[in-house]
């Protein structure tokens, strides 16, 4: 059985329902508690200007959480990270792009859940400006798309060393549909190359 459930115009968009507001639109994916977000952007010939979190509407769409830790991480093409996540001091993510394009990704930890062991795939970049929400009790992992990659992101809670836990990023049975360049391998760091794979992973109750 395929997991891949991707949802970016080519990778077979899926939106159960949209919760519309003056500012940004909230799309469920194929998980319906994995959202995809999309800004309304004012432009001129100055640039342009957008709402990227506010907590009212987040609140509203079902996002009723404080962010306390922003992060950002650059990476060049073919670089993947992932697939991460605490599994203590569990945190949920925001993620956005502000320098390039990236095929992001959230893997349902959550043994209690009918999507257990299945992923959202959503391509994320500075063009199209949209956001992932990726609440607490999922994996999340990236792969670079453009020569230079910068991706922001939000936390619910702070890094944890000691809880932090990695699977995989081409584990068999969770096999992500990642879109990587023919012929080159993706660029994975040592921690990220030896991480156990999804049957042997804790994983949350």
């Amino acid at each position: 059985m395929c997991h891949s459930q991707s949802v970016y115009l080519c990778y077979n968009i899926h939106r159960l329902f949209t919760i519309k507001t003056n500012l940004m639109n909230f799309i469920t994916t194929s998980i319906p508690d994995v959202l995809l977000i999309k800004p309304k952007l004012y432009e001129d010939s100055r640039g342009f200007f957008m709402e990227t979190y506010q907590k009212e509407r987040f609140s509203n769409a079902g996002i009723p959480c404080d962010f306390i830790q922003d992060n950002h991480s650059s990476s060049c093409k073919h670089t993947l990270r992932g697939l991460h996540y605490q599994i203590r001091h569990t945190q949920g993510k925001l993620v956005r792009v502000v320098i390039g394009e990236i095929y992001d990704v959230a893997v349902d930890l959550r043994r209690s859940s009918p999507f257990f062991g299945q992923y959202v795939g959503a391509v994320l970049s500075d063009k199209n400006k949209y956001q992932l929400w990726i609440p607490e009790g999922f994996a999340h992992g990236f792969i670079a798309l453009s020569d230079q990659t910068d991706v922001v992101y939000k936390t619910t809670d702070y890094f944890d060393p000691q809880s932090e836990r990695c699977i995989r990023w081409d584990d068999p049975e969770l096999a992500i549909d990642w879109p990587l360049t023919e012929g080159i391998n993706p660029i994975v760091s040592p921690k990220d190359a030896s991480a156990p794979l999804f049957r042997d992973a804790e994983v949350f109750s």
